[in-house]
């Protein structure tokens, strides 16, 4: 198994995980044209997808999926409270098949076995995702405003994490964003900060951890050495050990 991201970041979000001949989108938060152009970075076609996975309704995260779902006919997996959340994205002409999941209960989409799990963000009722072939485990998380129990057990004993270090709590507190949207980032149901990624990481089995991506930075509150910094001190690696997706290319491959 592996995985590769189209970008991360407030303007867009969009990672890949391929098992054999199944593709998995989680997220898009691109347009068409966009999304299918970063796929043909990584020598991917729409064709070639079997499905996207939509982990909430936020337009950095949604707003292409549905599009993109219609003109290459790939069906979208998604909770109930985000297919509500979605509608205004759905085409008016045809609407392409929509799963409707439960996010405490596994699924399998082809040769991939999908874990859902609920997060507290502000959104309708967002879920972030495990993926595994049988033999390797990718966790991902992003979107989230704290930690809870059953995220520190679902993504214990992962083989790669692609985690949230959303922002530098002294750059939000000093930044441009306005003192409404810095409660709202910096709060219970916001995005997670560096200091607080690492306490999450740290109370992890990472005992089989191969690959670490910081993820969702934010262009005016965080930087890239901040957020590898955090991590890397929880690991006792390299800052360099610690990947980063970016907003503008994300990430190459890795293999689990």
């Amino acid at each position: 198994m592996r995985f590769a991201s189209l970008g991360s970041g407030s303007a867009g979000n969009c990672l890949v995980v391929e098992q054999a001949s199944t593709r998995l989108l989680l997220d898009c938060g691109f347009s068409v044209k966009e999304t299918i152009a970063r796929l043909a970075n990584l020598s991917l076609a729409p064709e070639q997808l079997s499905g996207i996975l939509v982990t909430h309704e936020h337009d950095d995260h949604a707003k292409g999926a549905f599009k993109l779902a219609e003109r290459f006919d790939i069906p979208v997996w998604l909770s109930h409270g985000t297919r509500v959340m979605t509608t205004r994205y759905l085409p008016k002409v045809s609407i392409p098949k929509i799963h409707t999941i439960d996010s405490h209960t596994p699924f399998a989409i082809q040769d991939i076995q999908v874990t859902p799990y609920p997060v507290p963000h502000d959104a309708r009722e967002p879920t972030q995702f495990t993926f595994t072939d049988g033999k390797s485990k990718l966790g991902v998380l992003t979107d989230v405003g704290g930690s809870t129990p059953h995220i520190e057990q679902t993504l214990s004993e992962c083989d790669a994490l692609v985690l949230e270090c959303n922002h530098d709590l002294s750059m939000l507190e000093q930044g441009p964003y306005s003192y409404a949207l810095k409660q709202r980032v910096g709060g219970h149901l916001g995005h997670l900060d560096n200091d607080s990624a690492a306490r999450l990481l740290g109370r992890l089995d990472n005992r089989k951890l191969k690959h670490l991506v910081a993820a969702h930075l934010s262009a005016k509150n965080n930087t890239q050495d901040l957020a590898k910094r955090a991590l890397s001190q929880v690991l006792n690696c390299a800052d360099d050990w610690v990947g980063v997706a970016t907003q503008t290319s994300g990430f190459a491959w890795r293999d689990c």
